[in-house]
């Protein structure tokens, strides 16, 4: 039946091959085994349960606990010719009734339900006269008492599958497990262990990057003025700064949404399908937001925010590069966050155990807001990867930026802290600190201070930002309450003595995302044409990765279209004539279009991304990586990621551009000597002079010259 099972994938969805783990769960649920995926966002889990469904006599059962994702799904299934449909809340109880004898019928091979219908018993009993011959479990950890998002109407799973007479195979899915949760949800459901299958938890087109030492506002402003032809979302805490965040970035010309549980549903949908639809570029809101959406072509998230826990922000996160293209993953820690949440959960838990698990979950954040290592590898340990290999391109990973001694500066501020007796905030602190005449410095006598204005030659708004770096490295505390207070903690201490230094990084320049070229620009407004008149999502019709593998191979046939990824024979012939139309007329008006070399194959499963070959024409002409990263509005690094891919291809690659022969030596060298190619230990043995991108170079030579 696998057979089959790649012949459906190809003829429904336009995919030439599964996606990593997804052959495997396949293959043990159409052979009758309950199974478990835990696959990451974006990993294509929905095809884990759509394949079987087309191949089994009767229903597919998906339980979701995401109503707006189930209309999406839904109309991507039809659009590809597959019967499907959904029961939850967003219909009435007369079109809910039409839908179930239409499942009767047998007119639909797959049904989406929320958990809370499984609450009515007359329900369940309807399913026991049902063909059910596959349960789907969607989110499965919010069946474990350990998940961060544990619903109790998941329980009720367990009584209907045991109440049903066809005993449907079980197939739980997830992204965000612990192997504790893992564990919890296999017990309640009856999975074994060798059926469970984890594809691990990296995505390697996120970038993460954690901003602590600037004014988040500013840097939000800036990063979405550099990308604002890209999508993306912004989590902010609560409804209050939703608002806020909301009104400021539209005040500033910002095609922005918003998102949260204050807002009326109409406001909501409204603001969710605009979003969808490509007509807002930002959508501003609460966690609530996202889960439900199968928007594929969000190009950044950032938390403005501290998440409570590792499971929410790399689920929230993981909606950024859906379709497999680099996205850009940003938290900007502030210590206050991190307060406000430890008085979240000292009020929201009442049993004892369950806070000081929570409260381990945030130090966790914590702990990832200031690792000095990978940050992705952070992420990966944290979900049981014993031994994860950095990911070589987050922020930690490709820092580069000099350090510079601010130690003198830091005293500076701890000195006047203590002198004004460690019971202000910074507010006061900073403007002591550059010399103002306030009332209230008057009152307490503080322009008598030594330290009175010892900064008056920067701002206060520069001091109270260098106050936040100091927090953000634990050399100042924050204490709790509505008004917190700022002491100095023992390793503030030990810089007042000069028994250590304090260096601060250079500010960094936010880079632009990947610039579209004119043709995907061009594919995209057929798109949203042919959205618009369907009263579809863009992506339901192609997404981001098919218009970029179009705008490389420029299909002018059906053949060619049909080569492309993505592309079906339902879609073929309801959209191609469209986008080869498009097609043609761009090639006729750019006869000049030059011939870059195509690569043998594709260097991902997910999609032909043809950037990295616009890379590599630059750089065949002499140009420098960091001329090119100018060129192109792109970072050094993924310059450099685009140079290794093309290496790896098969291109000509002048490596002493990269590396000197004794610098490759010693890499190969320190290779064989570990008895390994993975970055990190390579890299820790090396001279710091010798980056990520030589290693990785020095690699892909080696192994060419195998």
């Amino acid at each position: 039946m696998i057979e089959k099972a790649r012949e459906y994938l190809q003829h429904y969805f336009g995919y030439e091959s599964f996606r990593s783990g997804q052959e495997a769960i396949i293959e043990r649920v159409l052979a009758g085994k309950n199974t478990a995926g835990i696959m990451p966002t974006g990993g294509g889990k929905s095809i884990c349960y759509q394949i079987p469904a087309l191949l089994f006599p009767g229903i597919t059962l998906v339980i979701s606990p995401l109503i707006s994702l189930m209309k999406d799904q839904v109309d991507a299934l039809v659009h590809n010719g597959i019967e499907a449909t959904y029961l939850n809340s967003s219909i009435s109880a007369s079109e809910a009734s039409m839908r179930m004898n239409d499942i009767k019928q047998g007119k639909y091979k797959l049904v989406y339900i929320a958990p809370e219908r499984l609450d009515h018993s007359a329900f369940q009993q309807e399913w026991q006269h049902m063909n059910l011959s596959l349960v789907a479990i969607d989110e499965a950890h919010c069946i474990s008492q350990w998940g961060h998002d544990f619903r109790p109407s998941y329980l009720k799973i367990k009584t209907l599958l045991k109440e049903l007479p066809s005993k449907p195979i079980v197939l739980a899915l997830t992204a965000t497990a612990t192997p504790e949760v893992t564990a919890d949800i296999c017990q309640s459901l009856g999975i074994d262990n060798e059926t469970t299958i984890s594809t691990g938890f990296a995505r390697d087109n996120l970038f993460f990057s954690v901003v602590k030492e600037e004014n988040r506002d500013q840097f939000l402003t800036r990063y979405i003025e550099k990308n604002k032809q890209e999508s993306g979302i912004i989590y902010a805490a609560t409804r209050k700064d939703v608002d806020l965040l909301y009104q400021r970035l539209q005040k500033a010309g910002i095609q922005v949404g918003r998102y949260h549980a204050g807002m009326n549903e109409g406001e909501r949908s409204f603001m969710q399908d605009q979003f969808i639809q490509d007509d807002l570029s930002v959508m501003v809101a609460t966690s609530a937001f996202g889960m439900g959406i199968d928007k594929s072509n969000v190009r950044y998230v950032i938390h403005y925010q501290t998440p409570k826990n590792m499971e929410s922000y790399y689920q929230e996160a993981g909606r950024a590069g859906r379709d497999g293209l680099d996205s850009e993953c940003i938290l900007l820690y502030s210590p206050q966050d991190m307060q406000v949440q430890r008085f979240l959960i000292e009020q929201s838990h009442p049993d004892p155990e369950r806070k000081e698990e929570e409260l381990k979950k945030l130090n966790k954040m914590k702990d990832y807001s200031f690792t000095e290592g990978c940050l992705q590898a952070f992420i990966l340990r944290y979900f049981g990867d014993a031994n994860p290999e950095d990911c070589g391109h987050c922020e930690n990973c490709t820092d580069q930026r000099h350090s510079m001694d601010v130690t003198t500066e830091a005293q500076m501020v701890l000195s006047c802290m203590i002198r004004m007796g460690e019971r202000f905030g910074k507010t006061l602190i900073s403007q002591v600190l550059t010399g103002s005449r306030n009332k209230k410095i008057e009152e307490f006598g503080f322009g008598r201070l030594s330290t009175y204005g010892i900064m008056r030659q920067q701002t206060a708004k520069e001091v109270a930002d260098f106050i936040d770096f100091l927090t953000a490295k634990q050399y100042i505390e924050m204490t709790g309450g509505q008004y917190p207070v700022l002491k100095v903690t023992h390793s503030g201490k030990e810089v007042l003595m000069g028994q250590k230094q304090v260096y601060r990084k250079e500010r960094k320049q936010v880079a632009a995302l990947t610039m579209d070229n004119v043709l995907f620009e061009q594919l995209r407004h057929v798109r949203k044409e042919l959205a618009s008149a369907e009263n579809v999502a863009p992506f339901i019709i192609f997404s981001d990765v098919t218009l970029k593998d179009m705008a490389a191979k420029l299909p002018q046939t059906k053949e060619q279209l049909l080569n492309v990824k993505g592309v079906g024979q339902q879609k073929l012939e309801r959209y191609g004539q469209a986008f080869m139309e498009s097609i043609r007329a761009y090639v006729a008006e750019h006869s000049d279009v030059a011939h870059i070399p195509q690569p043998k194959e594709k260097s991902r499963q997910n999609g032909g991304i043809p950037t990295h070959l616009e890379s590599y024409q630059l750089y065949r002409e002499g140009n420098a990586i960091k001329d090119i990263a100018t060129t192109r509005s792109l970072s050094i690094v993924t310059i450099e990621s685009h140079i290794i891919k093309c290496a790896e291809e098969g291109l000509e690659i002048d490596w002493n551009q990269i590396f000197s022969v004794a610098e490759y030596q010693q890499i190969i060298e320190t290779a064989n000597r570990l008895g390994a190619d993975k970055l990190k230990p390579l890299k820790e043995a090396l001279p710091e002079e010798i980056s990520y991108f030589m290693i990785k170079a020095a690699l892909v030579k080696a192994r060419i010259e195998e």
